[in-house]
């Protein structure tokens, strides 16, 4: 991983054009190729990124200031990053992660629901169970009775946060077209009414689901094999 924190000016385009004027910023690159702008503030979601595949060009503009252009590979979106001055520059070799370790209960109620998607609507079928995007892995990637994709978060009590951090998962997996569009779920044996309010806001499904039913459904004792 390399960290960049510069005085910076940031402009993407693509299916949506927007602007950073110059401040200073911190700059992640990660080995998987995505490229992160931070502020100090704002907890842990950039403020403009590219995800990958893409890739990473360092130039000089025609008036001498250095210049990264990040391109995505399977579209035309760019990330311009103009640096004007460079506080700190290091590399960072963290090694293999072996992933984010959940609690007992949450992470059953993962493998539950991955093995009754129908739990989410008629038709609803698994992809994958964490599927990662650049900044970490949603829980479950189900496609529904008409092909579309689905991305659905799993908590055991759904706040503000929980619904903030499938936004995010959701806002890089529409930037691929393999994937969009995709709609979210997000599902939890409890969820706040803030945090309701705020998912359908946001065109988020709301899906309360009952952890015991569906230990019940998945009791070893009433299997024949």
């Amino acid at each position: 991983m390399r960290l960049v924190v510069a005085r910076c000016q940031v402009d993407y385009a693509g299916r949506l054009t927007a602007h950073l004027p110059l401040a200073t910023r911190l700059i992640m690159v990660k080995s998987d190729g995505s490229v992160l702008i931070h502020s100090d503030g704002g907890s842990y979601k950039p403020l403009n990124w590219m995800s990958p595949p893409c890739s990473l060009r360092e130039g000089v503009a025609d008036d001498g200031v250095a210049e990264w252009t990040v391109s995505a590979t399977k579209s035309d979106d760019t990330l311009r990053i103009r640096i004007e001055e460079v506080l700190h520059d290091s590399a960072h070799d963290l090694g293999i992660d072996p992933g984010l370790q959940k609690d007992g209960v949450e992470k059953h109620l993962q493998e539950l629901l991955a093995e009754h998607t129908t739990t989410f609507g008629d038709g609803m079928s698994l992809v994958r169970r964490e599927f990662m995007t650049a900044i970490g892995p949603v829980d479950l990637l189900c496609r529904d009775a008409g092909g579309a994709a689905v991305a659905v978060e799993i908590k055991r009590r759904g706040d503000i946060d929980g619904v903030e951090q499938l936004t995010r998962y959701l806002e890089l997996m529409n930037r691929d077209p393999q994937l969009r569009p995709v709609r979210g779920i997000f599902a939890a044996q409890e969820i706040k009414p803030q945090a309701r309010t705020l998912a359908t806001d946001r065109g988020i499904e709301c899906v309360v689901v009952d952890y015991d039913a569906l230990r019940g459904i998945d009791d070893p004792s009433l299997r024949l094999f």
